[in-house]
């Protein structure tokens, strides 16, 4: 079972490695990286911006080089990619 993972651990994980992040301002989000708690033992990470499929794969194997433990996956119907993380 997976331990228990806090939103802010990813994003200071994700700070670290130089990333920027995504604040919403004037009814959009700017381009970046935003960081969602999904449950206790659950983040998911969405780039918002162009090059999202990349951006994302970059993400990670960064993620994976923490000793997280990462799932691209991608809302129905065409949706949004994101990546669910947790610690093993």
């Amino acid at each position: 079972m997976a331990k228990r993972i806090r939103a802010a651990t990813v994003e200071d994980f994700l700070r670290a490695q130089g990333h920027d992040f995504s604040e919403f301002e004037g009814g959009a989000w700017d381009p970046g990286v935003r960081v969602a708690q999904a449950g206790r033992r659950m983040v998911t990470v969405f780039w918002d911006g162009p090059g999202e499929a990349d951006q994302l794969e970059l993400i990670e194997a960064e993620l994976r080089s923490g000793g997280f433990h990462v799932v691209a996956t991608q809302q129905d119907c065409g949706g949004r990619r994101r990546l669910e993380v947790s610690l093993p």
